[in-house]
């Protein structure tokens, strides 16, 4: 395989360690395992080796993913199941080998094993639609009820938010326009779950076919992104006190102060700014909701 793969999964793994995760320590919050560390799993059964298992559980904790299982293309459709359109796939790679003949000096011809790496493409079973429930990951205990919350859940369902839960991050994926969120159950209480979904439901209309908010974010951390975490955080809590819940204060948001921090002292009018856009954003979903008026 080319020498950019090598890179490619080279700098993979020394993003995760430049911020500070090692992905083989604890590779994704799984809900259903407690957070153990499981090793990632072919259609049938078998665990991955190597490299692999560090490319795997590296997606996994990029993504969220809460399963260990992971499939081909192909893989899916024979047993009845479906990648959702937009989800991207990660990469496995194999070794092998090529034989070549040369011939020397004398005439002689030898062959020769000449080494190489080869690769293919899996998805997550997290990404995949109507496969049968033995690709599942049936919970190890039984999960608590939790008790949804009737405004909100309202709110959230009329301004259609496309929303997949399953695994144990969430988050707004821009590429395919999509709130990834773990399942109700898996957090401490339903006001936790709405005021997280709020957060997200905030980034996702900054969707060019929406609200168009950029602030030229280009990598983890920068500015832009700060601006845009900011956004979603006041522009949460502006919908929670609409629907009269408490926001919820997310401990992964900590690391995000400093940033804010900064930001603010850069730039005196930026919480200006990005009051003004989580306004906008926050009366973009009340504008969703059928027959409600919202004052300026």
């Amino acid at each position: 395989m080319k020498k950019d793969v090598y890179q490619k999964i080279t700098d993979t793994i020394v993003t995760f360690l430049e911020q500070g995760v090692r992905p083989w320590q604890k590779p994704w919050s799984a809900p259903h395992g407690e957070g153990r560390i499981t090793r990632p799993l072919r259609a049938n059964g078998l665990p991955y080796q190597g490299i692999n298992v560090l490319m795997l559980w590296s997606a996994a904790l990029e993504m969220g993913y809460g399963s260990a299982t992971w499939m081909t293309f192909r893989q899916a459709l024979a047993v009845g199941g479906n990648v959702r359109k937009g989800e991207t796939g990660t990469l496995v790679v194999y070794a092998d080998r090529i034989i070549r003949t040369e011939t020397n000096e004398q005439g002689e011809e030898a062959e020769h094993a000449i080494p190489f790496m080869n690769g293919y493409t899996v998805f997550n079973v997290e990404q995949i639609d109507g496969l049968p429930d033995q690709y599942r990951d049936a919970p190890q205990a039984p999960l608590r009820p939790v008790e949804r919350i009737e405004l909100a859940e309202a709110f959230f369902k009329a301004a259609a938010v496309d929303v997949v839960h399953g695994g144990g991050k969430a988050f707004y994926s821009p590429l395919v326009d999509r709130v990834h969120m773990p399942a109700i159950e898996f957090f401490r209480d339903a006001l936790s779950y709405y005021a997280v979904l709020g957060h997200e439901s905030i980034h996702w209309t900054r969707h060019p076919s929406r609200l168009a908010r950029e602030f030229g974010r280009k990598r983890f951390g920068d500015e832009g992104y700060a601006m845009e975490e900011l956004v979603a955080e006041l522009g949460a809590a502006f919908l929670l006190a609409d629907l009269g819940l408490t926001p919820e204060v997310r401990e992964d948001h900590a690391a995000y102060v400093a940033s804010w921090i900064k930001v603010l002292k850069d730039d005196k009018r930026a919480i200006f700014t990005a009051a003004s856009h989580a306004q906008r954003a926050a009366d973009f979903l009340h504008g969703l909701q059928p027959n409600e008026a919202r004052a300026a």
